[in-house]
């Protein structure tokens, strides 16, 4: 907040007294606060709070960013220049000199330390030291350069979080290849979707997962998945349900991990350099009007933007063991990798964070002795919800940070984690999101949490939340926004030859300025509260779902006309409702709904199925033939629908009204 800004009270803010605050010992122990002297000698003037340091990291962000890259001690060559067309946010460039390989900083220590545990719902356990790990990055990078792998080629997985995808990742990234990944729940259509538009020459995924207590195999689906990529010259096949072989073998053009690593012996890496703004991962939007776009982010601007989060943020030290669950369709997977940059020992997790009960995940966070925990708001809640108190069940004394993110963090659940888990920890809600792999906001080490809110904007981000017409608010709800240029934007979208969807998707609505699409609230506390999102993206659970893969699935359905996919909030969270038109002489019966539910949950991923299916007469479309999801949205939630007069059939909205099957 500006000196002297005036702002009216509003509830969110009136909280006498934070939940936690950080001791002056323990503020003296950060990163945090070590980083702010540093920037004080840099900057040549006294920063005594947070505010000053955010202030001079955007006011400056030249020796801002240049000081993140000398003391967290990135590998490469810095070059000249820290930033070009510094004011021009769509032109800019962050180290346009500078050469580096992503693979060489996060695999920069070697030995016997812990790079990587494993654990799987059934209770295995594997383990891999830094040097076990280099080794298999070695073999599986031997092997893609004898396949004829080159600079800015693409490497596709269908894979779970396991230290293979990990490994395989580094590989690619240390060629100076192209990494995009899903999981394994994803249907053949929704891995389609994603993976034809970037044409990859390999592809990498393993013979079956476990989910829930039940074994899934996955031969035929990946059968279909790469006979459908002209690209693709070979697959690697993962074991891990023990099926890898009888896979490959039903496979064309296939082989197994397995037969690679035997294969080879381990050699030096020699790392070749890249420029800062190298390709390294192609994520996937939500596919909420089409195909999902696929969002391009560069080596360097990943590998800065994560280690300034990591260290100085979320105060993760060599040898702490962060832990995230997360799939491989999750930008929090990517965020998660990067951490062996910061020395720290990754903490993997494949399977339901419920089986056999809620207290799985805590139970790995004793044995294991984890120092930062990562979850979802969503998990937050459902852990409360079934009376299960973690603190009082487990030794958590190692535990030091306990981060959240995919949807708000709500008031209760803040509380709940300071009541149930632990009193005296860190608590790092934080949003950001898959198109810039990284975050707009979150937690800091040297100042208070307070109930509801995210504690800060990022170092280096310009993040404001501006009012309809452009300008700045104070406790007032309004768009998210960043005014200048960062290093984690992306380079752009994939077959976007002239950018125009790019430019439409975050600087059409202002001028130079990104628009993250989150309605959010600046606070008193200079925090942020992130109310939802500002589109029509669902987030059940707070995964991200894209309406138009459920469209995708349905339409193939000859009993639907019509339908239309809406979230609604509903219990403290966002849950999918799917309206459907039927055809002329069907009938909706449970029957229906059933087969609705399975062709979804087959074709797209179980996230997107939706909670309730509910038959209407009619489907509001725009006179350009659009459906109408925002105006169904507001109906069922009682908010006045704007834009009325686009509508064709405006009179159908009164379907929405008060409907009964939504009230339970």
């Amino acid at each position: 907040m500006n000196k002297g800004q005036t702002v009216a009270s509003t509830e969110i803010g009136d909280a006498s007294a934070p939940l936690w605050a950080p001791s002056p010992a323990a503020v003296r122990h950060t990163a945090m606060d070590a980083f702010q002297t540093a920037a004080a000698a840099v900057g040549g003037h006294d920063m005594a709070s947070y505010g000053d340091l955010h202030c001079w990291s955007v006011d400056d962000r030249s020796a801002f960013w240049s000081l993140v890259w000398d003391y967290c001690g990135i590998i490469g060559d810095k070059g000249a220049r820290v930033l070009s067309d510094g004011a021009a946010i769509t032109k800019a460039r962050f180290f346009p000199d500078a050469r580096l390989n992503f693979t060489e900083n996060l695999l920069r220590s070697d030995g016997a330390s812990e790079a990587i545990v494993f654990r799987a719902e059934n209770g295995e356990t594997r383990r891999v030291t830094r040097e076990e790990l280099r080794g298999t990055v070695s073999k599986i990078r031997q092997f893609l350069v004898e396949g004829g792998l080159r600079e800015g080629d693409r490497v596709v997985a269908v894979m779970p979080n396991l230290p293979e995808t990990i490994a395989v990742m580094l590989a690619v990234a240390s060629l100076g290849a192209v990494w995009a990944s899903c999981s394994p729940d994803f249907g053949a259509q929704g891995i389609l979707d994603r993976f034809q538009q970037v044409e990859p020459v390999f592809l990498v995924s393993c013979d079956g997962y476990y989910y829930n207590g039940k074994r899934h195999q996955l031969r035929d689906k990946i059968a279909e998945v790469a006979a459908s990529i002209p690209s693709l010259k070979q697959t690697i096949i993962v074991d891990f349900i023990g099926e890898a072989e009888a896979a490959s073998a039903a496979i064309a053009n296939s082989t197994t991990l397995e037969r690679i690593i035997e294969g080879r012996k381990d050699r030096q890496i020699v790392y070749e350099r890249f420029p800062f703004s190298q390709p390294l991962y192609i994520l996937f939007s939500s596919g909420t009007t089409g195909k999902p776009k696929c969002i391009v982010h560069s080596a360097g601007g990943t590998l800065i933007q994560h280690l300034k989060e990591h260290r100085l943020h979320c105060d993760i030290h060599s040898g702490d063991r962060l832990f995230y669950f997360t799939t491989c369709a999750w930008m929090m997977w990517n965020w998660l990798a990067s951490a062996l940059a910061s020395g720290a020992t990754l903490m993997l997790y494949d399977g339901s964070p419920f089986h056999p009960n809620g207290e799985t995940l805590f139970k790995y966070a004793q044995e294991e002795r984890i120092t930062h925990f990562g979850t979802s708001a969503k998990f937050i809640e459902s852990v409360k919800k079934g009376g299960i108190e973690p603190g009082k069940c487990f030794d958590l004394s190692k535990l030091r940070v306990l981060m959240s993110t995919g949807s708000p963090l709500s008031i209760d659940s803040y509380a709940f984690v300071y009541e149930a888990i632990k009193p005296d920890i860190h608590l790092v809600s934080m949003s950001g999101g898959t198109d810039i792999v990284s975050c707009f906001v979150l937690g800091a080490p040297i100042l208070p949490v307070w109930a509801g809110e995210i504690q800060a904007a990022g170092l280096g981000m310009a993040v404001e939340v501006w009012d309809d017409d452009a300008k700045r608010i104070w406790q007032q709800k309004g768009e998210l926004v960043c005014t200048s240029a960062f290093p984690s934007m992306p380079l752009g979208f994939w077959n976007d030859k002239d950018g125009q969807k790019y430019l439409e998707t975050y600087f059409s609505r202002f001028d130079n300025v990104w628009c993250h699409g989150d309605f959010a609230e600046q606070t008193s506390h200079g925090g942020f509260v992130i109310h939802g999102r500002s589109d029509t993206t669902l987030n059940p659970g707070g995964v991200r779902v894209g309406t138009a893969e459920i469209y995708n699935q349905i339409d193939k359905m000859v009993e639907i006309a019509d339908a239309v996919c809406v979230g609604q909030d509903f219990d403290g969270d966002v849950r999918v409702v799917l309206f459907v038109r039927l055809s002329d002489n069907c009938v909706f019966d449970q029957d229906l709904v059933a087969r609705i539910k399975a062709r979804i949950r087959q074709g797209a991923t179980p996230r997107h199925v939706p909670s309730k299916i509910v038959a209407v007469a009619e489907i509001p479309r725009t006179k350009t033939g659009k459906i109408a999801e925002i105006a169904v949205r507001d109906t069922i939630h009682g908010r006045v629908v704007r834009n009325v007069e686009a509508l064709a059939n405006p009179e159908s909205l009164k379907l929405f009204e008060s409907l009964a099957e939504l009230s339970a």
